[in-house]
């Protein structure tokens, strides 16, 4: 078995068995959908989304793909097509990062400092430097629109309980995000500790002899190429 494929079941794996909810797509561990919680403590932290995630067949040397598919309003997160403006998994992604990492740490760590400096959402990035009153009263804006508990389970069919049962359905068909098949997917609270897996001794040893290749040329402007959305039906 690669380097590659050993990695992507590792990581895959790792998310698998812990606290997050993964849905495979087609059984495909190179391809699935994590339930994301916005961050305690920021204007985030009421709301539920949906992350759709493809790993290169080279991955870790490459960065895997990342996209919003419900609407999320940041200066770093393209409102039109869901796709992520973030350094570390874009100009400056290491093999030493893991999908973890990504959920765990990265995404809720911009979703806490945004920066309004190199946008993707140029109304977000002009409130949050500008009038921050007005800007976390469009993201709950938008969460109240598109990323409620209750719109999730419209959107994607997870977690209905028996009291939910009878819960109104018309909203599942409103323009919502940015796609609307029904799958399961989720994850809980970031947790910032688990960045200490860095190092971790299930890929220890294959790191040591990785080089990275020069199809690894992500940079600063393909952010909205990166975003992994071309197979995922998140258009517009």
């Amino acid at each position: 078995m690669s380097n590659s494929k050993r990695r992507i079941e590792t990581d895959v794996m790792k998310l698998l068995m812990s606290d997050h909810d993964v849905e495979l797509v087609d059984d495909n561990m190179q391809e699935f959908h994590i339930k994301f919680r916005g961050p305690q403590g920021t204007p985030y932290e009421a709301g539920v989304w949906r992350l759709h995630v493809e790993l290169p067949d080279n991955y870790p040397y490459k960065s895997p793909s990342i996209g919003f598919v419900n609407k999320i309003f940041h200066p770093n997160i393209d409102a039109a097509s869901g796709s992520i403006c973030l350094d570390v998994i874009n100009s400056t992604w290491s093999p030493l990062y893991d999908l973890i990492n990504i959920i765990e740490w990265m995404i809720p760590g911009l979703l806490k400092e945004p920066n309004g400096s190199d946008p993707l959402n140029n109304e977000a990035a002009t409130l949050q430097l500008k009038n921050k009153e007005l800007y976390e009263q469009k993201i709950r804006e938008f969460i109240d629109k598109y990323a409620t508990e209750e719109r999730y389970r419209s959107m994607f069919g997870v977690g209905v309980s028996d009291d939910d049962d009878d819960d109104d359905d018309d909203e599942g068909d409103e323009d919502g995000g940015y796609e609307d098949d029904d799958a399961d997917a989720g994850n809980d609270t970031a947790d910032e500790a688990t960045f200490g897996n860095l190092s971790d001794a299930d890929f220890s040893d294959e790191l040591s002899n990785i080089e990275i290749s020069d199809d690894n040329d992500n940079d600063d402007n393909e952010c909205l190429d990166d975003a992994g959305l071309s197979d995922a039906g998140l258009d517009e």
